[in-house]
């Protein structure tokens, strides 16, 4: 369990005298950036659409903090400004720099900052969590570094070309592990058991730490141990119970599998 495990960085974080962050967006993502940038000791103004101008005055970073569809026209509205903050930036996983290029044709430097982390409320802890990184210029990338840094989070780089690999990487790695969960939960109060997702979490959980430790290797179960005879049992069960996982569970034991194929070949 030692990558769940690990320390939360501190304050190299903590920062002096810095100009203000506007934070444009007052979703669950532009609250929690808020909330851990005032902790690290940002004077921070959080606005609405409505309030860029004002949140944007003096401020050195404006960080657009709203759905990837209305980058382009929040950073049209930042570049409007007269002067416009030294950086814009938006925290998308998966929107390329490109987003912000009516910020650069304005004179400003641009950057991303995408928390690798699950955020349900306003309120969510950052952190501690890697940040996909990517910069127009050296000075902007490093200005995405540090801002990292100063929130406790670990930056990493991820090439521009690769945005949308990545991020579909986090969504697999995050939405996909609640909906698979909720497949499983659902199954098991088809089968007449209650308080399911209660009686699943101490697996789930301690699942995400094997695999967190041993990766491929944590695999259990009749996969792993070939097992035909169960998982053809598993599918009838799936044809009375929930004939539509089926397909998933197809996919899945597949994919698992091929993974046991990998850990036996590779012992």
């Amino acid at each position: 369990m030692r990558e769940l495990e690990r320390d939360t960085p501190h304050s190299a974080a903590r920062v002096e005298a810095q100009a203000p962050i506007a934070v444009i967006g007052r979703g669950r993502l532009g609250m929690s950036l808020a909330r851990g940038a005032r902790a690290a000791g940002f004077d921070v103004r959080l606005a609405g659409r409505d309030g860029v101008e004002a949140a944007c005055t003096d401020a050195e970073i404006a960080l657009l903090c709203v759905p990837d569809a209305e980058i382009e026209a929040a950073c049209a509205a930042v570049a409007e400004l007269h002067p416009p903050p030294r950086f814009v930036a938006h925290p998308s996983g998966a929107t390329p720099l490109g987003a912000l290029d009516r910020a650069r044709e304005s004179g400003c430097e641009v950057f991303s900052i995408h928390p690798l982390q699950t955020v349900p409320d306003g309120e969510a802890t950052l952190a501690g969590a890697p940040a996909a990184i990517s910069g127009s210029s050296p000075e902007a990338l490093e200005r995405a570094r540090s801002l990292a840094g100063a929130l406790g989070m670990r930056p990493f780089e991820v090439p521009e070309d690769a945005r949308a690999a990545y991020h579909a990487a986090a969504s697999m790695a995050s939405n996909f592990l609640v909906t698979l969960e909720e497949s499983a939960a659902d199954l098991l109060a088809a089968a007449g058991v209650e308080d399911a997702r209660e009686l699943l979490a101490p697996l789930v959980l301690q699942s995400a730490a094997n695999w967190a430790e041993r990766g491929p290797a944590a695999l259990t179960g009749p996969i792993a141990r070939g097992d035909e005879a169960t998982v053809a049992r598993h599918l009838e069960a799936l044809a009375d119970a929930a004939p539509e996982l089926i397909p998933l569970y197809e996919e899945l034991a597949a994919r698992a599998r091929g993974l046991a194929e990998r850990e036996r070949l590779e012992k």
